[in-house]
This record gives C-alpha cells, structure tokens and sequence, in this order.
C-alpha cells in the first residue's frame, strides 16, 4: 500500500512516517520545504513539493496513493491563520482525495471538540470531522488529547535549566499520549476494516493535571520547579487585545484554547473497547511516569559526563601548575 502523509514533518507525522516505513509500507509525504525535510527522505520516503492551502499542488501528490493520513495542522510560528491551514486546506485536501477516487482518510481531531464552539481550533476541528463524515470517503477520525514530547519544552527543559514553569490558574487533566504510540493505531487503522467510517478516542492510561507533572518532574530530576501561575482572567485580555493586530490572529487564536485548560472537563476517554478493536496491547502503550523517566535518566546522566569531564580537566590543570 502506499500512503500520503500529510504534516510529515510535525511531531506526529514524522513517527506516522518512520513507523509505516518499518512496516514496508511505501510512504510518499507532501512538503512545503524539500530541505527541511531531508532526514524523511534519508528514511526512505519520497518526498513531494505541495501546499494544502495551495489546492494546485495537490493533484501530484495524490497521483497512485492508496490512502491519505492527514497530520497537518498550523503551527505557531506560521503566518497563516488556523483557518486557513485546519479549515480551507483540509477542505482542499478532502476535496483533491475525492477527485483522485482515492477512498481511505485519516484524520486527527481534538477530544471534547464539539463543546467548545468559541475556541476556534476546537470548533474548525469538529467542523472538519462533520465534513469528512459527509464526504462519502472511507475515513477514520482519531480523537486526540496531547502528547507527550510537548511536555519536554513545557516542563521538563525550564525545570532543568531553573526557569519559571507557566501554568495556568485551573488544572485540567489530559491523558497525553506518546506520538509513536499514536503511529501504530494509524497503520492498524489502515488494515482494519472494521476502522473504517468510525471515530476513536486515542488517550494515555490516565489523565495528568499540570500540578502532578510538575511533581513528577521534580521527582525525576531532584530539582525544585519554579512555578509561575497565569491568571485565566489575563489570558482572555491578551486574546482580545491580540485580535487587534493582523499578525497577532494566530495567537489570539492560540490563547482562546486557554478556555480549554480552564474548563475543568477532563480531556480523557474510555480505551478498552478501542484497543480490543485495534488487537492493542494497553501494557505495551507507554506510560507518562516511563515516559519522563527514560528522559530525566537520559539527561542527568549526560550532566553527570559533562561534570565529570570538567573536573577531570580541572584536575589536570591544577597539577600542572603544581
């Protein structure tokens, strides 16, 4: 089978892409930048020059596939708004997949989408998962909470380096999951018929609010956090005042997800009956405490080397001059 996967070079795409390699799948991924995303093609995937907001490249890409997996969303950093990218180009890009008669979808939304209509990632998300229903494609729609590797910049890096951790005044739980372990529901989607046309929460074994992360970090690294809280109320000014600057909307698109953080609704979900379906073994899911612990050990082992290094460089310094 060959897939075109869609945000190959985001953190979930990239484990789309090597784990559907080390299944033999062939994996073609659409790019804006071909140089950026070398390392993919070093796998073994091939590489396709195209824009989702740019609804011309797409018929190039889409030529011979058999399946789309759609990891693509708007970064941050990216001069284009959430609608732009999360609305318009997945609409580009459902539209481009019925056109090439290619009938399997896979796409990522959020949990709880549907609740949160004035969170416009929340509600573009929930729009897209109603617009692929009725597009007549054989889709399979994964529900998703977080993942673990955004928890390292967050948390486990400013801890380290004795800087403030952020975090807001209300502690919603959200069961994180790594994104490898997100790869393997995908390719177990795309043999399993029974996925198709069928939506799925995919959640870690149990939901963290940022208060016990930050307690677990502070375990595992033996460092005491410095935590500075932001006040929801402080959060919802910078959003309106953002919207008034052109170059801001993705931001303030960005801080409304804060009403998320702050409901208190739980961004969890039940698993048995999904992993039962996709023949997953829960105890080979990785854990948040395995996960922050291989990190923590990885990294206080490099500092102790480092320490090391320096003081037997010290040491021979000092005996020079003896």
């Amino acid at each position: 089978m060959k897939i075109l996967v869609v945000g190959a070079t985001g953190t979930l795409g990239r484990q789309i892409v090597r784990h559907a390699l080390d299944q033999d799948y062939q994996v073609r991924c659409l790019v804006r930048s071909t140089g950026k995303a070398s390392f993919l093609k070093e796998w073994g995937a091939e590489l396709v020059r195209g824009d989702i907001c740019k609804p011309e490249s797409l018929e190039s890409a889409l030529e011979g596939v058999d399946a789309v997996v759609d990891a693509a969303t708007a970064r941050a950093t990216d001069s284009l708004s959430i609608k732009q990218v999360d609305w318009q180009g997945k609409v580009n890009l459902i539209q481009a997949t019925q056109k090439a008669n290619i009938n399997r979808y896979i796409f990522f939304s959020i949990i709880n989408a549907k609740d949160f209509e004035n969170v416009p990632l929340m509600n573009i998300k929930y729009c897209t998962e109603l617009f692929l229903k009725e597009s007549g494609l054989n889709y399979t729609i994964f529900q998703l909470a977080g993942f673990m590797q955004g928890l390292i910049p967050q948390y486990g890096i400013p801890i380290l380096d004795n800087q403030p951790v952020w975090v807001s005044g209300e502690n919603t739980p959200i069961a994180y999951m790594n994104t490898q372990d997100v790869a393997k529901f995908v390719i177990n989607a795309l043999e399993n018929p029974a996925t198709e046309k069928n939506t799925f929460p995919i959640m870690g074994n149990r939901a963290w609010t940022g208060e016990e992360i930050v307690k677990l970090c502070e375990q595992l690294s033996g460092k005491q956090a410095k935590i500075s809280r932001i006040p929801i109320r402080l959060l919802r000014f910078l959003r309106g005042f953002t919207r008034w600057f052109k170059w801001t909307l993705n931001a303030s698109d960005r801080l409304a997800f804060a009403e998320v953080l702050a409901s208190g609704k739980p961004m969890n979900a039940p698993m048995k009956d999904v992993y039962e379906k996709f023949d997953i073994n829960p105890d080979e899911i990785t854990s948040l405490d395995e996960y922050l612990k291989e990190y923590f050990d990885r990294i206080m082992k490099k500092i102790k080397e480092i320490d090391y290094e320096q003081s037997k460089k010290k040491r021979k310094k000092n005996s020079f001059f003896k």
